[in-house]
């Protein structure tokens, strides 16, 4: 079978690459996979019985509507309320298959091949793979910080070509979180440029404080140049559901439904009214597992603040820490492999998330009970032990 080459040109899921090995971690070392970014826990009781009565409901199965249903899309909206100042209308909100899925559609509908879009690195790599398969170039956009990307950083890298830039908060996999001043500035720069701010929202419930992850909603004209994608995945803790959404234009919103027809026809309808469950029945416990989540982050940047091993924590938030190892002479993914085989470590590495290798590795501390955060500092110290003689 002839197979085209604008997917075999795409790297496989960096997810599970390492699962072959998981036979082999020692007894001595019980797994810690802090690899993929998915809930440690059950989604609450009161989105377990709903998904429960739908799986018996005569209607349970059936297609819904291809932009949601309307009563999903309305407990969105008042979550949305709830967060964000600013003016928003359920008509500017689809439903989707997950926020991949939701990227996917709205990539879709704003470029073409041979245009450009603008990832910040390091960027979640199915940002990345996207825009390759539909053939739209991926301009890269390296922070002088490492984290934060500036308008001014932007303005170079634009052209004729470009239709968007991509910007993540809090961040995959840095967990960094751009104050709303910042955000605000690029959506400032994308309506100048008449370009396209989308910004992924996945962990926006991670954000801490009371105050709105950005104010985006109350420029005049945010439907102009702003959209931004959503996940229930993470603080319902239902990722296999596949649940996201888009929060854009209503012009927008018809060009991603044709295309959502022609890919899914319609969200999963049991994953929608698992997401209404947890959004209208759920909130205590939403706001508990989110605190839980904090403190796994706060625990996290206890154990790393020692830097054991020679590695050397740069940033953390929501799911993610970004980690610098200390072993310039050893290729990335060869340190996950050694770590997994020594040490019954399993992280992502940062390779995954650029076209270079700089040393860095993703931790999900949020998939492992807190209390086993503490044997990573002496695990990374004994792994770094054997090793002395190539640290940097």
């Amino acid at each position: 079978m002839k197979l085209q080459k604008r997917t075999l040109d795409q790297p496989n899921s960096p997810i599970g690459a390492h699962a072959h090995l998981l036979d082999d971690v020692p007894a001595d070392r019980p797994l810690l996979d802090l690899s993929q970014g998915a809930p440690g826990f059950a989604p609450a009781p009161e989105v377990q019985e709903r998904m429960a009565a739908i799986a018996r409901h005569p209607d349970g199965s059936r297609y819904g509507p291809i932009r949601g249903l309307a009563h999903l899309r309305e407990a969105l909206l008042d979550d949305l309320r709830s967060t964000y100042p600013g003016d928003l209308s359920v008509d500017d909100i689809c439903i989707t298959a997950g926020c991949n899925q939701a990227f996917a559609m709205v990539v879709s509908a704003i470029a073409a091949p041979g245009d450009e879009v603008v990832l910040t690195v390091p960027y979640y790599f199915n940002h990345d793979m996207w825009l390759g398969l539909e053939g739209i170039s991926a301009v890269y956009l390296e922070p002088a910080d490492g984290l934060n990307p500036t308008v001014e950083e932007a303005e170079a890298l634009l052209t004729d070509r470009t239709r968007a830039i991509v910007l993540i908060s809090p961040g995959n996999p840095t967990g960094n979180i751009m104050t709303p001043d910042r955000l605000a500035e690029f959506a400032a720069f994308a309506a100048r440029r008449d370009i396209v701010l989308l910004i992924d929202e996945t962990y926006r419930s991670f954000v801490p404080g009371d105050g709105a992850p950005h104010e985006l909603f109350t420029l005049s004209a945010w439907r102009d140049h702003v959209v931004s994608v959503h996940s229930f995945s993470k603080d319902l803790a239902i990722p296999g559901q596949r649940v996201g959404a888009i929060v854009g234009s209503p012009d927008l919103i018809v060009e991603a439904a044709k295309l959502i027809d022609c890919v899914t026809i319609c969200p999963p309808r049991m994953g929608q009214e698992a997401a209404h469950a947890g959004l209208t029945e759920a909130g205590e416990w939403r706001r508990s597992k989110i605190a839980d989540i904090a403190a796994k982050q706060a625990r996290f940047e206890s154990v790393m603040s020692t830097a054991p091993g020679g590695f050397t924590l740069h940033s953390a938030g929501a799911y993610y820490g970004w980690v610098e190892h200390p072993f310039a002479d050893i290729a990335t993914p060869d340190v996950v492999e050694a770590l997994v085989l020594e040490q019954g470590i399993l992280v992502i590495p940062g390779t995954a998330f650029m076209r270079g290798d700089t040393n860095m590795l993703r931790f999900s501390f949020a998939n492992i009970e807190i209390d086993r955060l503490d044997e990573l500092r002496e695990r990374l110290s004994d792994f770094a032990s054997t090793r002395s003689d190539l640290q940097t």
